[in-house]
C-alpha cells in the first residue's frame, strides 16, 4: 500500500503556488531512503514571478524605518520559538538529523541570529558628515542593494536560510530564496512563518534544482546573488553574475586544518575534535576533518581518536545516543565512500570506513592515518564523517601543510603556549582561527573565508554590511 506524498509549494508574492508548468520532484528522507513529499521544479515562469514580486515590494520595504524592520524581525524570531517543534520535525525529515540535537543546537542560535540582525537594523550608519572641500558638506548613506537572489545548501537548510534572509531583510532588501532540491521542507515552512509577518513580496521561496538556481542568478532583476554551496557552484554563480555585474556573496567549501602541538591536553583535544569532525555527519564546511599532529604525540593521539570514533554512534533521528544522522543523499554517500575506496597504499583506516545499515545513507565515523600532503583525501573536501591525520615535525611544517590546500575557511590550533598560538593565528591563511576549540559560532562574529572558500561574510555587522551599498552625497553650503 503506497503512502500519499505531502505536497510542498512555492511561496511567491504572499501566496503558496505550484510550479507554473506543474512539474515536481520527489523529496527523500535520507534516514529511510524513502520519498515523503513532492516539491515544485520551478522554471523560468516561476523565477520571473518571484523576482517581479520582490521588485514590486522593494520600494516599500526599502523605505521602512529601521525600527519597523527590527520589529518585524523580532516577531519572526518569536514565531520561530513558538513553532520550534514544527521546524524541528521538518528539518529532521529533510536531513535525518537527531531530533534532540536539532532542538538544542539549531533552534536557539537561529532565533538568536534573527534577533541580532533585528538589532543591527538600527545600527546601520555612515561616517559623520564633514567638510572636505570649502563650502561643501559630504555625507555617506548606506542603502539596501535591492532584490537579492539567494541559494541555500542542504547541510543546514533552515539555519542557512536564516543566515541568508535575516541580514538582507534587516538592511531593507527583498529576497527570493531557493533551498536545495533535496531539503526544501523546512524552508517552505519558514515561508509560512515569515510570510505571515512581512508584507507580500518581501520574502519569496521557490523550490527547484540547479537550473532553477542558474535562472535566478542570471535574471535581470536581482542586484545581488548569494550562495552557500560547493566551490564548483560558487564559480558558476560568479561567472553567471559577471555578465551583468551583479554583486556576489559566496560561502563555499572548506578543508579545516586542526593543528595539534605536543603540549596540548590530548584527552580534551580528542574529545572536542572528534565531535567537531563528526557532528552533522561531517557535512559542515568548518568541520574538524584535517588533523595535523606533532610527531612526538602522533601515535598516542591517533589511538585515542580512533577509540573516540569507534565509540561515536550514528543512527535514526529518534535515537538519543547518536551524534549524527545520515549523509544527505545517495550521491553524497557514494562520494564519501569513494574517498575511502581510493585511499593510497600508505594510508591506514584506523576506525570506520564503511556504510552503516541497509536503510538510509549512514556512514561510520572514520579515522584515516598515514597520509601525505598531496593525497586526494587531504587536498579535497570529503564532506562526510571522515577525519584524516598527518604527522608534522615543527611549527613551520605545520603552517606549510595547513595552508597547503585551495580552501581557506576555518582552522584551529591546539597548544598551551600562548605565543605559539598567536604566531599560528597570524600565519594561518583562514577566515577563522580557533584556539583550543573548534566550531563555535556567535552572531556577533563574522563567518567567511578566503581563496576557493569564497568571499563575503555571514553573521556579524560585516555580514550585514554586505547587503548594503554606499552612496556619497555632497551639498553646497551656499544654498
Amino acid at each position: 500500500m503506497s503512502t500519499e506524498l505531502r505536497r510542498l509549494r512555492n511561496y511567491i508574492d504572499g501566496e503558496f503556488r505550484d510550479a507554473a508548468d506543474g512539474r515536481t520532484t520527489e523529496v527523500v528522507n535520507p534516514a529511510t531512503g524513502e520519498a515523503y513529499a513532492t516539491a515544485p521544479l520551478s522554471g523560468q515562469a516561476d523565477v520571473d514571478a518571484a523576482m517581479e514580486a520582490a521588485a514590486r515590494a522593494f520600494p516599500g520595504w526599502r523605505d521602512t524605518t529601521p525600527a519597523e524592520r527590527q520589529k518585524a524581525l523580532l516577531k519572526i524570531a518569536d514565531a520561530f520559538e513558538e513553532r520550534a517543534e514544527e521546524l524541528i520535525a521538518a528539518e529532521v525529515e529533510n536531513t535525518g538529523k537527531p531530533v534532540g540535537l536539532t532542538r538544542s543546537e539549531e533552534i536557539p542560535p537561529m532565533v538568536d541570529q534573527i534577533r541580532f540582525f533585528a538589532g543591527a537594523a538600527r545600527m546601520l550608519e555612515g561616517r559623520s558628515a564633514g567638510e572636505y572641500m570649502d563650502g561643501m558638506t559630504s555625507i555617506i548613506r548606506r542603502e539596501p542593494v535591492g532584490v537579492c537572489a539567494q541559494v541555500a545548501p542542504w547541510n543546514y537548510p533552515m539555519m542557512m536560510a536564516v543566515w541568508k534572509f535575516a541580514p538582507a531583510i534587516a538592511a531593507g532588501n527583498t529576497v527570493v530564496l531557493k533551498p536545495s532540491d533535496t531539503t526544501p521542507a523546512s524552508t517552505v515552512l519558514i515561508a509560512d512563518i515569515v510570510g505571515s509577518i512581512l508584507p507580500k513580496g518581501v520574502f519569496n521561496v521557490i523550490c527547484g534544482d540547479r537550473d532553477t538556481g542558474r535562472m535566478m542568478v542570471e535574471h535581470e532583476i536581482p542586484a545581488m546573488a548569494s550562495i552557500t554551496g560547493s566551490v564548483r557552484a560558487g564559480m558558476s554563480v560568479a561567472e553567471s553574475a559577471s555578465k551583468d555585474l551583479k554583486r556576489v556573496h559566496l560561502e563555499l567549501g572548506g578543508k579545516a586544518p586542526v593543528v595539534v602541538f605536543e603540549d596540548t591536553d590530548i584527552a580534551k583535544a580528542v574529545e572536542d575534535i572528534s565531535v567537531a569532525g563528526f557532528f552533522n555527519a561531517g557535512q559542515d564546511c568548518t568541520a574538524a576533518t584535517r588533523v595535523l599532529v606533532q610527531e612526538s604525540i602522533h601515535d598516542e593521539f591517533v589511538a585515542a581518536l580512533a577509540k573516540a570514533a569507534s565509540e561515536t554512534r550514528t543512527g535514526q533521528p529518534d535515537d538519543e545516543d547518536v551524534l549524527f544522522g545520515p549523509l544527505n543523499n545517495p550521491n553524497q554517500l557514494k562520494q564519501v565512500a569513494g574517498f575511502i575506496d581510493r585511499l593510497p597504499a600508505h594510508a591506514k583506516v584506523e576506525a570506520g570506513g564503511q556504510q552503516v545499515g541497509d536503510k538510509g545513507y549512514f556512514y561510520a565515523p572514520t579515522v584515516v592515518s598515514g597520509l601525505k600532503q598531496d593525497d586526494e583525501i587531504v587536498q579535497n573536501e570529503v564532506f562526510g564523517p571522515v577525519i584524516t591525520v598527518q604527522s608534522f615535525t615543527d611549527e613551520d611544517q605545520a603552517v606549510e601543510w595547513a595552508n597547503g590546500v585551495e580552501y581557506a575557511l576555518a582552522s584551529s590550533v591546539w597548544t598551551k603556549d600562548h605565543a605559539r598560538a598567536m604566531r599560528m593565528s597570524k600565519k594561518l591563511d583562514f577566515g577563522c582561527v580557533w584556539i583550543n576549540t573548534h566550531i563555535p559560532l556567535v552572531a556577533e562574529m563574522p563567518h567567511g573565508g578566503f581563496k576557493k572558500s569564497g568571499y563575503g561574510k555571514d553573521l556579524s555587522a560585516y555580514g550585514f554590511e554586505d547587503y548594503t551599498r554606499i552612496k556619497h552625497v555632497m551639498t553646497s553650503l551656499d544654498g
